[in-house]
């Protein structure tokens, strides 16, 4: 799909491309399937993972396009991929209602985080997600946002938006939007020592922390759904979509599910699947 890396490279977007054909002990795929995915599942490593173990089971490769949630999206609105798996569960609803997709599967949960300085400058630490933010805009304390419609992004400003703050009033010198993935955004935040909203699975695996650690979690707001679903063949012909299905069923079975499971960081669960919720 030269065609996909052509559009997406062109619109400066971040793509991240897994191989399975030469990872070690994985067999040569007999059929490629795209899937376009969060950064979090991508940068966490759960990819590196998940993948060898499902072209083991079916034969089937997979390569992951790694965007924000509404660019993954769009590039299955556009038929740049056969899979689409994201968090945001009202987007995901939105795309199947508009017909892109026959369905959405919840896959797995995690949780988003607020991280920040270790001293805290705004004294957000144990409090709630809005409260937290509150503070932090009282405070004109250093916060990166994504800014790249991802499914982090989207939480972000629903939080914002709970704390009862018009955020287009309040950000100043103080907000830094940098229109990228949740690496770059904690690299950022690292380096200025300022305050994020993450998703625990990226951050568990960031190495680059500086002063930096948890200060917000727990709060029953910040959990975070993830679903997949295959782009509708009726829409894109060329999709593949048997293998698409494939792909999806796997996630959702007891194989699957157990994978995503297994996959820790320095002993710590990242991703709990859930897909009997369905």
């Amino acid at each position: 799909m030269d065609f996909l890396r052509r559009s997406l490279l062109s619109f400066g977007l971040l793509v991240a491309v897994s191989g399975l054909s030469s990872a070690p002990g994985v067999a040569e795929p007999a059929e490629t399937i795209t899937v376009a995915s969060t950064t979090s599942t991508e940068q966490s490593g759960l990819f590196k993972e998940l993948l060898p173990a499902f072209n083991q089971a079916s034969g089937i490769g997979v390569k992951v396009v790694a965007l924000g949630t509404g660019q993954a999206l769009d590039a299955a609105r556009r038929g740049d991929a056969d899979v689409a798996l994201v968090h945001d569960t009202a987007a995901e609803e939105k795309f199947v209602g508009e017909g892109w997709s026959a369905k959405r599967y919840p896959v797995m949960y995690n949780d988003f985080v607020i991280v920040g300085p270790k001293d805290d400058p705004a004294g957000a630490a144990g409090a709630s997600v809005v409260e937290a933010l509150r503070k932090i805009a009282a405070a004109k304390a250093p916060f990166v946002s994504r800014g790249d419609r991802s499914g982090t992004h989207s939480a972000e400003l629903r939080y914002w938006k709970e704390a009862g703050l018009d955020l287009g009033a309040v950000r100043g010198d103080w907000y830094k939007d940098v229109g990228q993935g949740m690496g770059p955004a904690l690299n950022t935040a690292s380096a200025a020592n300022a305050y994020v909203l993450s998703d625990r699975g990226t951050w568990l695996s960031f190495k680059n922390r500086g002063d930096l650690k948890i200060l917000v979690e727990g709060d029953k707001r910040l959990f975070n759904q993830y679903g997949v679903m295959v782009v509708n063949p009726e829409k894109h012909p060329h999709v593949k979509a048997k293998a698409a299905q494939a792909f999806v069923d796997w996630l959702v079975s007891a194989p699957g599910q157990a994978a995503i499971a297994a996959y820790r960081i320095g002993g710590e669960q990242l991703f709990f699947p859930n897909a009997e919720s369905r």
